[in-house]
C-alpha cells in the first residue's frame, strides 16, 4: 500500500518543492502563505529564508535562479503588489533555473485588508498560472510549475486560496525529480532590460504566450470530466471542489493550468451540454474570456462576487439555471494570434549612435575596476546601465529599481560564495536599495555592493535625492550620508574617490577578497554638473599601435585615427585611458580650466 501523508496545502507545497529539486525558498510572512517557508526550513536539501519584503524576496529568488538553482518564492496576495515591479520585467528576462511564485489569495478577507483576485497578475504579466484544488495537487503542481518554467523560460505563478493553504488532505508522495544542472551564462540581450533589448524580449513573451496557450490545450492539468446531465461547469482551485460536490452529475472543465485559457477545451465542453456556468471566487476572470468567445455562460449574475464560496452557496446560486431553457447555441469565435509589429529599423544611410556614458564619467572607472575581478555584476536602473552595452559589457543584468542588491544576495547565497557584485546608483540606492541591503545583512550574505555616487539623479535631469538634500526649488536641505547609513545597519563601508583609479581598484580588490558583506561608495560628481576639465590627454603617435585597450573603456572622446588614436575636444581629462594604456602612448598634461 502506498504511504500517505496528511498535509495542509502550504505544507504540501513545501514538500513538493523539495521533491521537485528546489534548493532555495524565500518569502515574506503573510497569511495564508506563511507556513510554506516555515515548513521548507525544516526540510533537508533546501535553504530557506525570510526577506525584508516581497519585492526583495522576488529579486533574491531571481538571483538564485540565475545562479542555476530551482527557487520558490512565497507571499500573500497583497504581497504580489509589492513585488509587481520585478515581476513585470522578469516576464521579459525569463529565468535560468525554474522559478515558481506562490500567491496565496484570501477570499473573505480572513486576515487581509482586501480580497483582490491575483489571477489578473498572470494575464497582466503574460505568465502561466497553475491552481491546485487540494493538498495532493498542491504537492504535485510544484514539479509541473518548475518544468513549465524551464521549458518556456518564464516564472510561473502558483495561485492558492485560504482553503487550499490551510485545509488538510491526504498526499501520496511521488518519486523525487532530478533537477537538471543549469550553469549561469552571461546574456545581456536577455537579462539587461534597456529599451533595445526589452523590445526584442517583449516579442519573445508574446510568442511564448501563444505557445503556452497551445500547451494549455494539451495539458493533463486541464481535464474535461464527463457527466450525466445536460449542464456543464468551468472551475479551478477550491471552487472546483465546491461545484463538484454541489453538482456531482454535471460535466466539468477543471482548469489546473488556468492561464492561458484553453479556448478549444472550453468550446469542446459546449459540444456536450446545453448550459454552462463558471464557478469562480471573486472576479469574473474566466467568465469574461469565455463571453469574449461569443459563448453564453452563467457567471456573476448568479455566483457572488465577494467572499468565499462553499458547496451550499454554489448549489443555491446555480440551481435555478440548471432547469432553465437552454440559450441558443453559438459557435465560438476563436481570437486570432496577436499581430506583432515590424521591428524598428534605422533609416538607411544614417550612422548608428547607441547611447554611451559621457566623456569623463566616473562610473567608467568603476566598471574598469570590476572587470578585473571575476564577479558577475548585477546592475540596476540609471545612466550607469549603459555600462552593459559594447564595448564595456560591464553589467550582466538590469531588472528594476533596487534589484541589483537582492539579485546579488540571492546569487551568492545560492552558490555559497561571493560570486556576484551589486552595482547601484546613489539615487536608486535611496529609492529601493536600502531594504535589500538590510535583508542581505540579516541573511548573512557574502557579497559586495558598489554605490556609484555622482551626487544627483543624473539620467532624469539632475534632480536631488536624500543623499544630496537638494530640493525641487534647488534649496539645500538635510542630506543622508550613505557610509554612515550602511555602518548604522551593521555593514562595513568605505568611501573612495572614483577619480582616483588606483585607490578605487585597491578598494574593489580588497572587498572582493574580504569575508561577509561590504559596500564601496565610489564618489565623484556627475561631469555634466561640474563642467570641469581636469587635464588634457596627449597622444604619442610613435608609441601608439592602435591596440584598442583605451577604446575598450567606451569613452566617446577617444577613437581610432590614422596610425594612432585620436582624442576629441569632448575629453575631460579624467585619465582612465592613460591608466589602461600599456605602451605609455597616452599622458595627461597639466590641469587646465574649460
Amino acid at each position: 500500500m502506498e504511504r500517505q501523508l496528511f498535509f495542509s496545502g502550504n505544507e504540501a507545497i513545501a514538500h513538493g518543492a523539495v521533491r521537485a529539486g528546489a534548493r532555495f525558498a524565500c518569502g515574506y510572512p503573510g497569511t495564508p502563505s506563511t507556513e510554506i517557508v516555515e515548513t521548507a526550513a525544516r526540510l533537508e536539501g533546501i535553504h530557506s529564508q525570510w526577506c525584508v519584503n516581497e519585492k526583495v524576496a522576488l529579486e533574491t529568488a531571481v538571483g538564485a535562479s540565475l545562479a542555476g538553482v530551482r527557487t520558490i518564492v512565497t507571499m500573500k496576495h497583497v504581497g504580489l503588489n509589492v513585488a509587481a515591479d520585478p515581476l513585470m520585467t522578469l516576464s521579459l528576462t525569463g529565468v535560468n533555473a525554474g522559478l515558481v511564485i506562490v500567491s496565496a489569495d484570501d477570499p473573505g478577507m480572513h486576515s487581509s485588508q482586501n480580497e483582490q483576485d491575483n489571477r489578473a497578475y498572470a494575464k497582466f504579466a503574460k505568465i502561466p498560472m497553475l491552481e491546485p484544488s487540494d493538498s495532493q495537487e498542491a504537492y504535485d503542481f510544484v514539479a509541473e510549475a518548475f518544468a513549465l518554467s524551464e521549458e518556456f523560460d518564464t516564472p510561473v505563478l502558483l495561485r492558492t486560496t485560504t482553503r487550499i493553504s490551510h485545509g488538510r488532505g491526504q498526499v501520496v508522495p511521488r518519486v523525487p525529480v532530478e533537477a537538471p544542472a543549469r550553469e549561469y551564462a552571461r546574456d545581456m540581450s536577455k537579462y539587461v532590460m534597456v529599451p533595445q533589448y526589452a523590445r526584442q524580449r517583449n516579442r519573445v513573451v508574446l510568442e511564448r504566450l501563444e505557445k503556452l496557450r497551445r500547451r494549455a490545450e494539451e495539458s493533463p492539468l486541464n481535464v474535461l470530466e464527463a457527466g450525466s446531465s445536460d449542464f456543464g461547469i468551468i472551475a479551478s482551485g477550491v471552487a472546483y471542489t465546491y461545484a463538484r460536490e454541489a453538482f456531482p452529475k454535471a460535466w466539468f472543465l477543471k482548469l489546473g493550468m488556468s492561464h492561458p485559457l484553453p479556448y478549444a477545451k472550453v468550446a469542446r465542453l459546449y459540444e456536450h451540454v446545453s448550459r454552462v456556468a463558471v464557478v469562480e471566487e471573486l472576479d469574473p476572470f474566466f467568465e469574461e474570456q469565455i463571453r469574449a468567445l461569443g459563448l453564453p455562460v452563467v457567471g456573476k449574475e448568479a455566483i457572488p462576487s465577494d467572499g468565499e464560496l462553499d458547496q451550499e452557496i454554489v448549489f443555491r446560486a446555480l440551481e435555478p439555471y440548471v432547469l432553465r431553457k437552454p440559450p441558443r447555441r453559438r459557435r465560438p469565435v476563436m481570437p486570432p494570434a496577436p499581430r506583432l509589429s515590424a521591428p524598428p529599423q534605422p533609416a538607411p544611410g544614417l550612422p548608428v549612435r547607441p547611447p554611451v556614458l559621457c566623456p569623463g564619467c566616473s562610473h567608467r572607472s568603476v566598471f574598469a575596476a570590476l572587470r578585473r575581478r571575476k564577479l558577475a555584476p548585477m546592475g540596476d536602473i540609471g545612466c550607469y546601465t549603459l555600462g552593459s552595452l559594447p564595448p564595456l559589457l560591464a553589467l550582466d543584468s538590469c531588472l528594476c529599481m533596487g534589484a541589483s542588491v537582492g539579485m546579488m544576495a540571492g546569487f551568492n547565497k545560492a552558490l555559497g560564495k561571493k560570486a556576484a557584485v551589486g552595482v547601484i546608483g546613489d539615487s536608486t540606492f535611496f529609492h529601493s536599495g536600502i531594504t535589500p541591503l538590510i535583508d542581505a545583512f540579516y541573511n548573512e550574505v557574502e557579497g559586495m555592493l558598489v554605490v556609484l555616487d555622482n551626487r544627483t539623479t543624473a539620467m532624469t535631469g539632475h534632480q536631488g535625492h536624500p543623499g544630496t538634500g537638494i530640493q525641487p526649488d534647488r534649496a539645500q536641505g538635510p542630506a543622508v550620508d550613505i557610509q554612515r547609513l550602511c555602518e548604522g545597519i551593521g555593514v562595513r563601508c568605505v568611501t573612495v574617490d572614483a577619480t582616483d583609479h588606483k585607490a578605487l581598484d585597491v578598494a574593489v580588490k580588497e572587498e572582493a577578497a574580504a569575508p561577509g558583506l561590504g559596500v564601496i561608495v565610489a564618489l565623484a560628481p556627475c561631469v555634466l554638473m561640474t563642467r570641469h576639465r581636469a587635464g588634457e590627454v596627449v597622444v604619442d603617435d610613435e608609441r601608439c599601435n592602435l591596440c584598442g585597450l583605451c577604446v575598450d573603456i567606451g569613452c566617446p572622446a577617444i577613437a581610432p585615427g590614422d596610425g594612432a588614436v585620436a582624442v576629441l575636444e569632448s575629453c575631460t581629462g579624467c585619465g582612465l585611458c592613460v591608466e589602461v594604456c600599456r605602451r605609455g602612448a597616452l599622458s595627461l598634461a597639466e590641469t587646465v580650466e574649460c
